[in-house]
């Protein structure tokens, strides 16, 4: 028998990766990966190749998105604005209903190679064409 102490038992994991995302979310607040003395990481690929990396620009994103800047966040990484910020949401929510139900978590087997798909698709359009 499922009781609701279970379920909220069930939903540790998700509720903590849910209180470090609200943390991480109130140091982005304040902290503004915009200026060049920040102490937030850069992106290693970038550092490295000088290219941008599919994720490059996700940090200026969701600082912009914290401040209500919507049009800033496109400007950092449209794909991620458009595609990236509905999937994770979309990920989390079964994780929660998985979770919560009980049941195990199943992805349909075609994400992981549509994400990859994409990713790539992403990565070499915006070095190609300068986005």
């Amino acid at each position: 028998m499922k009781t609701l102490r279970g379920a909220l038992w069930r939903l540790r994991a998700p509720l903590s990766v849910l209180a470090l995302g609200g943390a991480g979310a109130v140091v982005l607040l304040f902290a503004d990966p915009n200026q060049p003395d920040n102490l937030l990481p850069k992106c290693p690929f970038k550092w490295l190749t000088g290219l941008d990396c599919p994720g490059c620009g996700m940090t200026r994103m969701a600082h912009a998105l914290l401040h209500g800047d919507v049009v800033a966040a496109w400007n950092f990484n449209a794909a991620m604005l458009v595609v990236g910020v509905p999937f994770f949401v979309w990920l989390f929510a079964r994780w929660i209903r998985a979770s919560w139900t009980g049941q195990p978590r199943q992805i349909p087997k075609l994400v992981p190679g549509l994400v990859i798909a994409f990713a790539l698709v992403w990565g070499v359009g915006r070095n190609l064409a300068g986005i």
